[in-house]
């Protein structure tokens, strides 16, 4: 999909270096699938210590 930013150059420059992406779109889209991960992290915190899963995590180790 064709879309027109206005996007701060300096910013935009700064991301590609960090990320060495070489395209202004590849790093725009790294930047939306890391928000999205982050997002769902965030979420997932939200169950901490409420489920319980009932794993051994040695058996799922292979720490026989």
């Amino acid at each position: 999909m064709r879309t027109t930013l206005d996007l701060p150059e300096k910013l935009l420059n700064e991301a590609m270096k960090l990320t060495r992406t070489g395209t202004k779109t590849g790093v725009i889209v790294l930047a939306l699938r890391e928000l999205i991960r982050k997002s769902k992290i965030t979420d997932l915190k939200k169950y901490r210590g409420k489920i319980d899963l009932d794993i051994d995590l040695d058996e799922l180790r292979n720490r026989h």
